[in-house]
C-alpha cells in the first residue's frame, strides 16, 4: 500500500490518541507506541485493524526499545513518513527547592533523552522518505515559569527542534515543533475551563502535515482564546 505512514509515541491517550484518529481520517496508516500495550490495542481495533495500525509498547527512554519500534513499522508498512514525538510527562510540586528529584530523573529521561532517542531511531527510515518530524514541545518552553523543571524540559525539546533542523537543512526532511499552551488531557487533574481539547492539537499537526512539499512549517505555538465578553 501507498498509503503514507505516520509513527506517533505516547499514543495511548490524550492528544497522542487524538492525532492517530486525526491522521487515520485523513488516509494515513498509523504506528501507535506507548507503554500500555491495552489502550493501544484497543485504538488500533478502532483505526480499522492491522491493516490500518500498529501496536507498538515503547518505553521511549529506552534505546532498543526504540530502535525494534522502528523495525515493526518497517515490516509492517514499509516506511515511515511522519513520526511525533509526543510522549512526555509532568513535573512535581514544590519548585527548585522542594520537588521530589527521582520525579525529575524520570521527566527529563521522557522528555528530553526519549526524544532524542525517538529522533536518532526514526531517522534512517525519514531519510528513505524524506519525511517529517514533529517534536511535541510546549507554550511553556518558551516562557520563564518560576520553579518549574518541566518548562525546563520543553526549552530543551525546542533546542532539538531547532539543532536538528540544521542539522537536516538539505535533506528534505521537514521539522515541526507544536508548541500547545494547556490542554485538557490526562496529563491535568484539573485543568481550566479554557483548556483547550486533544482534538484542536491534533488539528495542528495535521496542518504541519498536510502542507506542500516545498512548504516547511517550523513552529506552530497554539494557546486557548483568553476568556472575554460576548
Amino acid at each position: 500500500m501507498s498509503d503514507p505512514v505516520v509513527l506517533i509515541t505516547g499514543a495511548s491517550s490524550g492528544i497522542g490518541a487524538e492525532t492517530a484518529r486525526h491522521a487515520a481520517r485523513a488516509g494515513h496508516r498509523v504506528v501507535l507506541a506507548a507503554r500500555t500495550r491495552e489502550k493501544l490495542e484497543g485504538l488500533v481495533a478502532e483505526l480499522g485493524g492491522p491493516e490500518r495500525a500498529l501496536a507498538v509498547p515503547c518505553d521511549v527512554t529506552d534505546l532498543e526499545q526504540q530502535q525494534a519500534m522502528v523495525r515493526r513499522a518497517l515490516d509492517a508498512f514499509g516506511r515511515i513518513d511522519a513520526v511525533f514525538a509526543n510522549a512526555g510527562r509532568g513535573g512535581s510540586p514544590g519548585g527548585f527547592s522542594g520537588a521530589d528529584p527521582a520525579q525529575w530523573k524520570d521527566m527529563i529521561l521522557t522528555n528530553v533523552y526519549g526524544v532524542g532517542l525517538t529522533v536518532q531511531a526514526t531517522l534512517p527510515a525519514l531519510k528513505e522518505s524524506r519525511g517529517h518530524l514533529l517534536l511535541m514541545s510546549s507554550a511553556a518552553g518558551r516562557a520563564t515559569i518560576p520553579g518549574s523543571m518541566y518548562s525546563a524540559t520543553k526549552w530543551a525539546v525546542t533546542a532539538i527542534g531547532y539543532n536538528v533542523r540544521e542539522e537536516l537543512r538539505g535533506t528534505g526532511i521537514r521539522v515541526t515543533l507544536i508548541e500547545p499552551g494547556m490542554v485538557d488531557t490526562p496529563f491535568f487533574d484539573q485543568p481550566p475551563e479554557t483548556a483547550m481539547k486533544p482534538e484542536d492539537i491534533a488539528g495542528a499537526v495535521m496542518y504541519a502535515l498536510a502542507q506542500p512539499r516545498h512548504v516547511d512549517v517550523n513552529e506552530i505555538l497554539v494557546r486557548p482564546t483568553p476568556p472575554g465578553t460576548d
